[in-house]
């Protein structure tokens, strides 16, 4: 179900698509490009991928379906966009999706974007450390404080699925941290 504010960006796409279109990335750009960095540890990386996200986004909006939210439609695609990234990095490396995050993750000491105390770090390192989803269920609850149910939305995984995810990926990181 759509919100008045996504039916209104919609519209104005429809009626002047540039116009439209430059509210639409005001509105979301931002939080897509911090989801996409939650995923990726990376500035450049993020940055690219956000630009691609949009440009996908621009390219597919005609076939919005206005089923689900708008706002799920994009972290989809965002969410799709940095996964493929990560499974890119994993292939060229020929390690596993898992040990990419893990390497990306270390990187962030000397990332220039990343201005965070040590247990900003810790708490970095100790969700890299989660299998896949796990990491993004925890990333999207904990960092971006959605609610399950638009999680569910933005992954088509049940609830309940989702709630489990999220305890187990609490506990492991409460454990990394607390053994670090």
């Amino acid at each position: 179900m759509l919100t008045t504010e996504e039916k209104d960006i919609i519209a104005l796409i429809e009626k002047d698509s540039n116009s439209g279109f430059r509210l639409l990335l005001q509105t979301y750009q931002k939080p897509i490009y911090y989801h996409i960095r939650q995923m990726v540890y990376n500035h450049q990386d993020a940055d690219d991928i956000t630009q691609n996200t949009f440009i996908k986004v621009y390219k597919n909006l005609s076939g919005f379906k206005k089923e689900s939210k708008l706002f799920s439609w994009i972290y989809r695609i965002a969410t799709n966009e940095a996964l493929n990234f990560l499974k890119a990095q994993a292939s060229k490396k020929n390690v596993s999706m898992d040990e990419v995050a893990l390497h990306l993750s270390s990187n962030l000491e000397s990332d220039a974007f990343f201005d965070a105390d040590a247990a900003e770090l810790q708490l970095q390192k100790a969700v890299a450390s989660l299998p896949e989803k796990q990491r993004l269920v925890f990333q999207m609850k904990y960092f971006e404080e959605m609610t399950y149910e638009e999680i569910s939305e933005i992954l088509e995984t049940s609830v309940g699925a989702l709630k489990a995810s999220f305890h187990h990926a609490r506990k492991k990181v409460e454990e990394f941290v607390q053994s670090h």
